[in-house]
């Protein structure tokens, strides 16, 4: 806990009337935000060991942005950019994470679509725009195209230089699971706008960040999460960010 001297957090608590089951109190707890990672803050500050008691599911990187987090029912992966996957111990330390205990309130069956036609048609299902929902999808993908980006030596550059050294996984015939998070619009600059997607094999042999997928057929799950919990790091990375004036496009360029 070392790695917290200061400790920022934040509760947005949607008080309006909810017609569904969200109101229930979810958490979606997050280490740090998307534009202190965006302008190159990637110093671990938090040990998957405490993280664990925030979440069993969710996603995020490592120190020095040392690959691809996949949190799913209760244990922790990285993605490393040769497309090895190990999990992770409880001393290894998290930049920027998303967190939750999941509990679906929701879930649909898919059948055969693209990446696009999918968030499309979850974002239908979305019962409202201002809260935060976190996503499951449990199916088999005749593709994925996914990455994960190398460890990062300081000086550290900002984010879109750091993926173009990215490694990109071209995955066929898999069985596996998507976890993600949709965000609302006016948290851009906490998190990534809309939807934010990794992605892990059923062996736990492949996975990262996803760019693109054909699903096959499927079940989604959704999550809807009205409280959001932020602890910012104490460290002379995040102090010194630009946290202003977030590039979207710059953002979204890198996501996808």
């Amino acid at each position: 806990m070392r790695h917290f001297v200061e400790i920022v957090a934040i509760l947005l608590i949607m008080s309006m009337p909810i017609c569904s089951p969200a109101g229930s109190g979810d958490v979606l707890f997050q280490v740090s935000t998307i534009s202190a990672l965006m302008d190159g803050a990637f110093d671990g500050s938090m040990a998957f060991g405490d993280l664990k008691m925030h979440g069993d599911f969710g996603l995020g990187t490592f120190d020095a942005l040392d690959g691809e987090m996949v949190g799913l029912d209760g244990r922790f992966y990285q993605v490393r950019a040769d497309g090895s996957v190990h999990e992770v111990n409880d001393s290894m330390l998290t930049p920027f994470a998303d967190v939750t205990f999941f509990d679906a309130d929701d879930a649909v069956a898919l059948s055969s679509s693209n990446m696009t036609e999918v968030e499309r048609d979850l974002e239908e299902l979305l019962p409202m725009r201002n809260i935060f929902y976190a996503i499951r999808i449990d199916g088999t993908f005749s593709h994925v195209r996914a990455r994960s980006v190398p460890a990062q030596t300081k000086p550290y550059q900002n984010l879109t230089i750091a993926v173009t050294n990215q490694s990109i996984f071209e995955l066929y015939n898999q069985s596996g699971t998507v976890i993600g998070f949709w965000t609302p619009s006016y948290a851009s600059g906490l998190n990534v706008p809309g939807y934010h997607l990794h992605f892990i094999n059923d062996e736990r042999t492949a996975g990262g960040h996803l760019l693109d997928f054909h699903l096959t057929n499927g079940c989604a799950s959704i999550d809807y999460t009205d409280i959001f919990m932020m602890v910012l790091p104490a460290n002379e990375w995040f102090r010194r960010a630009e946290l202003e004036g977030m590039d979207l496009e710059a953002t979204k360029d890198v996501e996808s």
